[in-house]
């Protein structure tokens, strides 16, 4: 499912969150959106999952804005991973799988529990309580909920934030490989470059809720004369003007 944003803007006590973005997602390409901090990525992903009221500005998903789709039929087509979102504590892995299996409507739900709990090697951990989890469990389970519905439209708000290298590389192959067998158009906000460079088709570049450059990875390194995306990324982020 093909996404467009247009002219988004939030504020929040008569500042700028997001400030006039605008940009598309093609149906089946995994878009990464950059930036510092504070810069907005989080509160434009909430304002495409209906969370957060946008100040100005359309969504629009298959040329529909999503004012005017049905609410339900949004939700059993996207889904959201996100580290700094935590799932109850005091409920088991099992649990919350099938608690959320059940509000997005998920057919033969055991069957796709067990499938994710299998790809995504939960087994050892799957009947613990999710609060007693590390952080690279829980970020996996989180991974799984954000799949168990199969959506069209993924958002990732950094899915392997804090990871280890191994358990970073483990999702990163993942949501690669997924994504490989599967009909998903995804939008990952992410610090690290070079999970970016490996998993998106094109990159949005933000500072101070603002858009300041996009294009493929392979683009933006160019025209900032850098070697790769991280060398960009801090160029960009430390420079004084808004179009670095």
């Amino acid at each position: 499912m093909s996404i467009q944003i247009k002219n988004l803007s939030k504020k929040f006590n008569n500042i700028y969150a997001v400030n006039n973005l605008s940009f598309d997602i093609e149906s089946n390409k995994t878009v990464g959106l950059l930036g510092p901090n504070g810069c907005g990525k989080t509160t434009s992903i909430g304002m495409m999952l209906g969370l957060i009221k946008p100040s100005s500005g359309k969504i629009i998903i298959q040329d529909k804005n999503i004012d005017t789709i049905d609410r339900n039929r949004l939700l059993s087509v996207m889904n959201f991973a996100s580290p700094y979102v935590e799932l109850p504590k005091k409920l088991s892995v099992q649990q919350n799988l099938q608690i959320y299996g059940r509000l997005y409507g998920v057919k033969d739900l055991k069957s796709r529990i067990n499938e994710l709990t299998e790809d995504l090697n939960l087994k050892d951990f799957v009947n613990k309580k999710t609060g007693e989890l590390s952080s690279g469990q829980k970020n996996r389970v989180s991974l799984a909920k954000s799949l168990i519905n199969k959506p069209e439209i993924l958002l990732l708000d950094e899915p392997t934030a804090s990871l280890d290298p191994d358990t970073g590389d483990y999702v990163r192959t993942y949501i690669q490989s997924y994504k490989s067998k599967n009909k998903v158009t995804i939008l990952l906000a992410s610090h690290n470059m070079a999970e970016v460079e490996r998993l998106c088709d094109s990159v949005i570049m933000m500072k101070k809720g603002k858009i300041i450059d996009q294009g493929t990875s392979k683009e933006i390194i160019g025209r900032h004369g850098r070697t790769n995306l991280e060398e960009t990324f801090l160029k960009i982020v430390r420079s004084k003007d808004e179009m670095a």
